[in-house]
């Protein structure tokens, strides 16, 4: 049996690499400031060198292991390939895992035909979040494309939730009511700071992450993001790398907190109304 389990995570880990490797193009070609986005889709073209634009062959395109055997360096120009693509193909794979690991404790919805699109739900919106953080992480730029394919994700299996009496349409009503609020102080924010203090890109992002959530747990996922950018902001400050006006992505402190409160969000939720008492 535990060999068993082993297997299908060793397998799952390998089919999560293959589709990190995916995910650097997506990330890549989504960027709409990349001159490399008007020239080949990411659906169908090919993987090519960013420093030389050679395109790739297949035997160096293997996740993990073409980094490893190349030395972090293209076959043709010998520049040094970005740490990115390995380390996302790492996280891609650790997340399938984690999926499979956890699948038992949050996916218990048997009602048909949620026991399969509960679990594929939250897998494919692992996989957009994680591009996501890593494209604002690396590029300071959350794309609108990733943004919308969240956004519909969300709104389509939500609305199949209440549709099938799985949720409450009160509940989405609240959901909904909650996002427009949250999403729209981001907006103003980003209006009276001119983009200094929130980017519109992060009130997008509040849009399917609030859906996702609902009430209240919008409100935890948010001042746990504010919480967690303030100690990181500070942290930089301090140890020289960042300075006092200079920007950070919110991006992933938004998508951690949303993390944290999915799984925590309710403990934390009546912690905070104890010490109300």
């Amino acid at each position: 049996m535990l060999s068993a389990i082993l297997l299908a995570s060793l397998l799952l880990f390998v089919a999560g690499a293959v589709i990190g490797s995916f995910l650097n193009v997506v990330i890549y070609r989504s960027l709409d400031d990349e001159p490399v986005t008007k020239k080949e889709s990411w659906v169908t073209g090919r993987s090519r060198c960013d420093s030389c634009g050679h395109q790739i062959a297949w035997y160096d395109n293997l996740p993990l292991f073409s980094f490893l055997m190349l030395r972090g360096k293209c076959r043709n120009c010998e520049a040094k390939i970005s740490l990115a693509h390995p380390v996302i193909e790492l996280l891609t794979g650790l997340l399938f895992v984690w999926w499979y690991w956890s699948g038992a404790v949050f996916f218990q919805l048997t009602q048909a035909p949620f026991q399969v699109l509960q679990p594929l739900f939250w897998l494919c919106v692992g996989l957009v979040l994680l591009a996501i953080l890593l494209a604002d992480v690396l590029y300071y730029i959350i794309p609108d494309t990733m943004v919308t394919m969240l956004t519909v994700l969300t709104v389509g299996y939500r609305l199949a939730l209440v549709g099938y009496g799985v949720m409450r349409l009160e509940d989405l009503a609240w959901a909904v009511g909650a996002t427009v609020v949250v999403a729209g102080f981001f907006a103003v924010l980003w209006l009276v700071t001119k983009g200094k203090g929130m980017g519109l890109g992060d009130a997008k992002l509040m849009v399917p992450l609030g859906l996702l959530l609902g009430w209240p747990g919008v409100l935890v996922g948010t001042f746990l993001a504010f919480i967690g950018g303030a100690v990181v902001g500070l942290g930089l400050i301090v140890i020289g790398k960042k300075k006092f006006g200079q920007v950070i992505p919110f991006g992933p402190f938004l998508i951690l907190g949303s993390f944290l409160t999915l799984i925590w969000g309710d403990q934390l939720v009546m912690w905070y109304l104890g010490l109300l008492r």
